[in-house]
């Protein structure tokens, strides 16, 4: 059995980050122009680069009120010609997972997941301005940790004969982060704390069966990204909570009103209630997402 990789986060070199005041919009700009990057590699090394720059780098670098806007010719978000996207229904039926192919197959939409999350972080650090400086530094390393999950996919998936690419995907991540793009609360409601959050749910059972099938590499890289992603969508959470406290709203309530109205998914079981408590979800919370589940 040939030795498994090192998955020590290899380290990236950060760019010089701009010192003047009059420079402090660069990292959320630079954000933006991450994106719109259409090579996937190029965007993961470039997220990682900056997030290590920032982390380096004195306070104030980050214009919190600054008003950014994207460059109507530039279409968002920056991605390869491929994969493919096409209707969720349409994507390519999984095969056997104990064959190289299926297991391609399975790691591909993982990474295509993944790609999706990196857009999504960033695109909440360069559009909504007026947040506390720790929304985008939350943000930034959530980029960063997307950026090395997608990686690791990626080069697993090479090793099984394949690229990213070389499957069709969907769009439905992205779809909600662009129905939301107007409201930060209701971006914070069904993106981190929805969408992702579905990731806490399928990576045991996912893990599992990889591990089943002697694919040992996989299954140490979905721990990972479970790990990663409790914090992730505890970062929704923080944020969602803090907005509505804001706003003078309360959080159980307010949430199926968000959903109904730009049309969220319905919750499916079953629920990794564990995971969830730690990512910071309540009893109310559990207790309405149990009773709402399809």
């Amino acid at each position: 059995m040939a030795a498994m990789r090192d998955f020590t986060p290899m380290p990236v070199i950060p760019p010089a980050l701009p010192s003047h005041p009059s420079q402090r919009s660069a990292v959320r700009e630079r954000a933006l122009e991450l994106l719109c990057m259409n090579d996937a590699r190029e965007k993961a090394v470039a997220t990682r680069a900056l997030y290590a720059g920032l982390a380096r780098a004195a306070d104030g670098l980050i214009d919190t009120d600054a008003c950014i806007v994207a460059d109507p010719g530039r279409p968002l978000p920056g991605r390869p010609d491929r994969p493919e996207l096409v209707p969720p229904q349409h994507v390519e039926r999984r095969r056997s997972i104990h064959t190289a192919a299926g297991r391609a197959n399975l790691i591909h939409a993982l990474c295509h997941i993944e790609f999706n999350a990196i857009n999504l972080a960033l695109d909440a650090v360069w559009r909504f301005s007026g947040m506390p400086l720790a929304f985008y530094t939350d943000w930034l390393r959530v980029a960063d940790e997307e950026a090395y999950h997608f990686t690791l996919l990626a080069d697993h998936l090479e090793t099984l004969g394949a690229r990213y690419g070389d499957f069709t995907a969907h769009n439905s991540l992205w779809e909600m982060c662009d129905k939301t793009a107007g409201d930060v609360l209701a971006r914070m409601a069904l993106v981190p704390r929805t969408l992702e959050a579905r990731g806490l749910d399928a990576s045991p059972p996912v893990r599992a069966k990889l591990a089943e099938a002697g694919d040992a590499e996989a299954a140490a890289i979905i721990d990972i990204i479970l790990r990663d992603e409790v914090g992730h969508v505890a970062i929704g959470n923080r944020w969602y909570r803090h907005l509505c406290a804001q706003r003078g709203l309360d959080p159980v309530a307010t949430y199926p009103v968000l959903a109904q109205q730009y049309g969220a998914p319905r919750p499916r079981g079953p629920f990794n209630f564990d995971a969830r408590r730690a990512a910071g979800f309540d009893d109310d919370e559990l207790a309405w997402l149990e009773g709402a589940a399809g």
